[in-house]
């Protein structure tokens, strides 16, 4: 094999989800993308006592960094476990956010070249004064296809890469939104594990969700203030709350003049944080009824808005989601719904085999290769010195400060002035030997050029543009590397560290 999969320290403790009454809410199961093999799946969902494992992310550009789908990979394992522990269907479910208007984060992807270098595309620039159009309405444009360019231009020359190359086209075509594209995309990569994707932007979804986003807004009230409170709570127990709240804020979101905007309490009613338009309780409903497109939940409501619509237990979060979770507890409270657990998602990195050669080689741990805090090059560099060479250098160190000391200190019977000097002979003794030392380093490096390339290799591999691999890495290279047969073995990975959390054993920490 010319990967293996190594999990990542991540916090778990023991998972117990709640079990509750089942059945998807009526008229929302047409947002659920069919695709083939999927269609046994999608049935289960029509079971009345179906329960559900959600995750979920913004789509983007070939589906984004890799870490989307192995939010997925930890809903399908998770269901799994819990199926046969409750003797109850419980399908995994991926909430496509096609809603979110971060532009920014969705137009760009990233994959390690053929000359393993990190390679980045992007679609255009959003213009300071456009609308913040939602990524549902956002077209891909004609930039997409030299993106594809670039991805057949550079992706690793495997026997894959024709296949991935072939996936991106069939779905990120110019004509495409961002939202639609990158659904479309990740319903026919996750349908061998049996996770369905679901659009909330649908207009059967659009319409189930309306009456809970409008009871959002008559609260608006109340949930600030309860928000307030919850926050508080946090901070005193010395938590992160990850969302800052008040200051007027609902949690919902309008199309407005600007795109998608902000709603916040305004006398008489409420207003959008930038355009400044006025509506009151009576036009939202009215938007609500006519055009629920232009209606959308922020982060601290869709949880709630996602459990009112679909029988949700548990939700696979990463660290940024598990922080704000928590504060969204009183808004589930309010709203009257269930409130699902939040559960760590399975954390992954995806190891060549060269990686593993270099690590071997020059006696480096992976974790020490890929902590962006520890720096390696320099490390391996002093390494390559010969241990007979370090080791008498270290003596010699150790010699002189000894040997100044004691002249020092004999210095300063004869006159005390002198121990000073004796000190700083030692400094420049020492800064002499240090520089010895780093030409020593120096040679021993442009003897050993190639270890040090191979060791910059392993490090992008791992740490591309100095952040971890998931969150950077489109899955779409990691299929053209090695095939599918990788999110295979990601997927018993995944699988075996929830089986762990679920017994309460320990989990790699």
């Amino acid at each position: 094999m010319t990967f293996r999969i190594e999990t990542t320290p991540i916090a778990a403790g023991p998972m117990e989800p709640a079990q509750r009454e089942g059945g998807v809410a009526p008229g929302a199961s047409g947002a659920f993308l069919r695709v083939p093999g999927l269609e046994a799946q999608i049935e289960r969902l029509r079971d009345p006592r179906v329960l559900v494992v959600t995750t979920g992310q913004q789509p983007a550009l070939f589906t984004g960094p890799v870490y989307s789908v192995f939010k997925a990979l930890s809903a399908a394992a998770l269901a799994r476990h819990l199926e046969s522990r409750w003797e109850r269907p419980v399908v995994p479910v991926f909430w496509v956010a096609g809603d979110d208007h971060d532009w920014a984060e969705a137009r760009s992807a990233s994959w390690i070249g053929d000359d393993d270098a990190l390679v980045t595309v992007a679609l255009r620039e959003r213009g300071v004064s456009e609308p913040m159009r939602p990524l549902w309405r956002e077209p891909l444009g004609p930039e997409v296809a030299a993106a594809l360019d670039r991805a057949g231009a550079t992706f690793p020359r495997r026997p894959h890469r024709d296949a991935a190359i072939a996936w991106l086209a069939r779905h990120f075509r110019p004509e495409a939104t961002v939202a639609a594209a990158s659904a479309g995309a990740l319903a026919e990569l996750l349908a061998p594990f049996g996770v369905v994707c679901f659009d909330p932007t649908h207009p059967d979804a659009r319409r189930a969700a309306a009456r809970h986003i409008v009871k959002a807004l008559g609260l608006a009230m109340d949930l600030e203030r309860d928000l307030g409170r919850r926050a508080a709570e946090l901070v005193s127990d010395g938590r992160d709350p990850g969302i800052a709240v008040g200051d007027g804020a609902t949690l919902v979101m309008i199309e407005g003049k600007q795109g998608r905007d902000r709603l916040v309490l305004d006398p008489g009613g409420y207003a959008t944080r930038r355009s400044g338009e006025r509506y009151t309780l009576g036009d939202l409903q009215r938007i609500a009824a006519d055009a629920p497109e232009r209606l959308s939940a922020n982060v601290l409501l869709r949880p709630v808005i996602e459990s009112a619509l679909l029988p949700t237990v548990a939700y696979c979060a990463g660290p940024g989601e598990l922080r704000y979770l928590p504060l969204a507890e009183p808004v589930f409270e309010r709203m009257r719904t269930h409130r699902p657990e939040p559960v760590p998602r399975w954390s992954g990195r995806i190891v060549d085999a060269h990686v593993d050669r270099t690590a071997e080689k020059l006696g480096l741990s992976i974790r020490e290769i890929a902590d962006a805090d520890i720096p390696v090059m320099a490390r391996a560099a002093r390494g390559l010195v010969p241990e007979s060479a370090r080791h008498t250098l270290e003596g010699i160190r150790r010699s002189m400060e000894a040997a100044y000391r004691s002249l020092g200190a004999d210095s300063a019977t004869v006159d005390p002035t002198l121990e000073r000097a004796a000190t700083g002979a030692l400094g420049r003794s020492l800064d002499a030997l240090a520089r010895l030392e780093r030409k020593l380093a120096r040679a021993a490096r442009r003897r050993h050029e190639t270890e040090l390339r191979q060791l910059e290799r392993a490090r992008t591999s791992l740490l591309p543009g100095g952040a971890p691999q998931e969150r950077v890495l489109t899955a779409a290279s990691f299929l053209a590397r090695h095939g599918p047969s990788l999110f295979d073995e990601c997927a018993r990975e995944a699988a075996t560290w929830y089986q762990r959390a679920l017994e309460g054993r320990a989990v790699p920490a």
